[in-house]
């Protein structure tokens, strides 16, 4: 180090000195921490050199003291934990172990949440509970990014003073920043208070804990304050579009919305758009395995009755599959891509942009602004609907119609247990014939007979075998 002056080895691993770039002639000591390469710099407050050395014996007495009873030996702020953390995760993303888009957010988590919250708290006094109840101070303090979605509700006057004093200690650290003088600041003038999921809570506290344990690992908290686990918040249920919805949005894009374009790429891009919502609606991929998708993995077949089908096969999550669709409609969609497509070579991109090149944002804004035109962008539960929705709207729809767990989980590469957890609320429209046996005006569809045709005895041995079937309507 360049500022090191009258530097003085007092021993192996312990070292005192002066500090050239500051006026004051106080001496510091280093201990080296056994078994690493790691120091520890303190301070020693005095100019006399036979008080620092006796002090500097002291301190290293009391590292090693620390040390042997596994208690923390630095005394950080969580705010510059959480920089070191980040430092950490931008080198895991330069060796391409996570992206820095991932590392951007947790930047951004830290900035805005948790130092607000737990920013100038000592590392070790960061305990169990502070993290348990983070989610009550995130929901009052706190706020979402679904206010400009109509997604609010009036702000209490608690939460009027809690969003000043927050709008407060940001104003002090960014005048500490640039050097300013504050000025008091005055209580916000909205009266919304923005709803703040559990999804949104629950991603935070993954990067709250992860600094908390990062931070035990390094021995600069104790080893009981290590997290384990999640809270239990409410899981939050995927929107999709019902039957209904999904029809009105077909028909709204097909008859309005692509017509309404004003320009020839505008145009261009709805029509893309809209083959791109019925392909996702009718085969559950997800907006990686789309975006990956080329017209080489693109192919036709036929089932073991003859039937045609289309099969894709797609990448994504680091995995592989091939998934089938019906041909009479998900093949004529890509007909239609195939008709506009700037190419249609093996490696060309199947979802494009105007210019040829894969579209990386999957049409984002379009999808927001299509969903926006035909009134369907905020779902039933107040969640911000999005591209994901359109494979939620598979999943459910093919639950409906009794297809197994099982099968659904293979065709859309993910488990049984995503599955039930995040599909369970189909189970009563699918057994629906078993939960209303015996109630009055309510007839289950009778077994097959030998006069049946195929299609009847199709769904009666749906029903025998505990499948969803469509009643009759009621007496």
């Amino acid at each position: 180090m360049a500022f090191v002056t009258d530097k003085e080895e007092l021993k192996p691993g312990l070292v005192i000195f002066r500090r050239g770039d500051l006026q004051t002639r106080d001496w510091y000591c280093r201990v080296r921490l056994p078994k690493a390469t790691r120091y520890k710099t303190i301070a020693l407050k005095t100019p006399d050199i036979t008080t620092a050395r006796t002090l500097a014996y002291d301190h290293e007495s009391e590292v090693r003291f620390a040390l042997k009873r596994n208690l923390p030996v630095f005394n950080r702020p969580f705010s510059a934990v959480a920089k070191d953390y980040i430092a950490e995760q931008k080198l895991r993303a330069q060796r391409g172990e996570i992206t820095m888009g991932r590392v951007k957010l947790i930047e951004s988590v830290v900035k805005n949440q948790l130092n607000p919250y737990v920013g100038k708290t000592q590392i070790d006094l960061i305990a169990l509970d502070r993290w348990q109840n983070y989610p009550s101070w995130r929901r009052s303090l706190g706020q979402g990014r679904m206010t400009r979605h109509g997604n609010v509700r009036p702000m209490t006057e608690a939460e009027r003073d809690a969003a000043k004093t927050l709008a407060d200690a940001k104003a002090k650290q960014k005048a500490r920043t640039v050097g300013n003088q504050t000025t008091e600041t005055p209580a916000p003038e909205n009266t919304e208070w923005i709803i703040v999921s559990d999804a949104t809570i629950r991603f935070e506290m993954k990067i709250y804990r992860a600094i908390i344990n990062d931070a035990v690992s390094k021995q600069e908290a104790p080893p009981h304050h290590r997290i384990e686990g999640m809270p239990s918040l409410e899981k939050q249920r995927r929107d999709a579009f019902s039957l209904e919805e999904y029809r009105r949005l077909h028909t709204h894009a097909r008859t309005k919305w692509v017509d309404a374009a004003e320009t020839k790429t505008a145009r261009w891009y709805r029509a893309m758009v809209y083959q791109f919502v019925l392909i996702m609606c009718n085969t559950g991929m997800r907006p990686s395995e789309a975006r990956n998708l080329r017209w080489r993995d693109v192919m036709e077949a036929t089932d073991k009755n003859g039937q045609p089908v289309t099969v894709l096969s797609v990448r994504g999550k680091g995995k592989s599959r091939q998934l089938v669709a019906p041909s009479g409609n998900v093949g004529k969609y890509l007909d239609r891509i195939r008709a506009i497509a700037v190419s249609t070579a093996p490696e060309a991109p199947v979802f494009s942009s105007a210019t040829g090149t894969t579209e990386r944002t999957l049409y984002k804004s379009f999808i927001a602004d299509l969903l926006k035109d035909a009134n369907l962008r905020v779902g039933p539960s107040g969640i911000l609907r999005s591209t994901y929705s359109f494979r939620h709207t598979y999943a459910t729809i093919r639950l409906t119609e009794g297809v197994s767990e099982l099968l659904l989980a293979e065709q859309m590469g993910t488990s049984v247990q995503m599955i039930q957890e995040h599909y369970g609320h189909v189970d009563t429209i699918k057994h629906a014939d078993l939960v209303l046996q015996g109630m009055s005006d309510w007839e289950p569809r009778e077994l097959a007979t030998p006069t049946d045709d195929k299609q009847t005895v199709r769904v009666k041995r749906n029903a025998r075998a505990k499948i969803n079937t469509e009643p009759r309507k009621p007496h």
